[in-house]
């Protein structure tokens, strides 16, 4: 079997590899930038339900629901950087594409909300 067939008969399986690499890797990456986003006057949301929320959310997080945000971009300033949260990183994934969308530049997924434990 050469490389192309394997390629033709695995590449799903591939892309789904690197969808999640990806994933984790931006989640470790915004981590990271955490303390300057933190210095800089970031908004942290969580994008979640309002029960989802009420029922755990990390401390210093907004919670704007996915389906209220574009209604509520108000209460988001464009002036500092935005980091989303929800509770596996697909809500605040498209959460950042409507921000995006409505000139947001500084604006990350962390992904799960539990990632911000003891980050902020």
């Amino acid at each position: 079997m050469d490389i192309q067939e394997i390629f033709k008969q695995y590449w799903p399986f591939m892309a789904l590899v690197a969808w999640f690499g990806y994933k984790w890797w931006n989640s470790k990456r915004v981590i990271a930038l955490l303390p300057e986003l933190k210095k800089n006057g970031a908004t942290f949301v969580d994008v979640r339900s309002a029960a989802e929320f009420a029922s755990a959310s990390a401390p210093g997080t907004i919670n704007i629901p996915l389906p209220e945000l574009g209604s509520r971009l108000a209460e988001i300033p464009k002036s500092s950087p935005v980091v989303l949260c929800c509770a596996s990183g697909t809500r605040s994934g498209m959460a950042k594409m409507v921000l995006k969308k409505n000139g947001y530049q500084n604006v990350y997924n962390i992904g799960t909300w539990s990632k911000f434990l003891n980050k902020l």
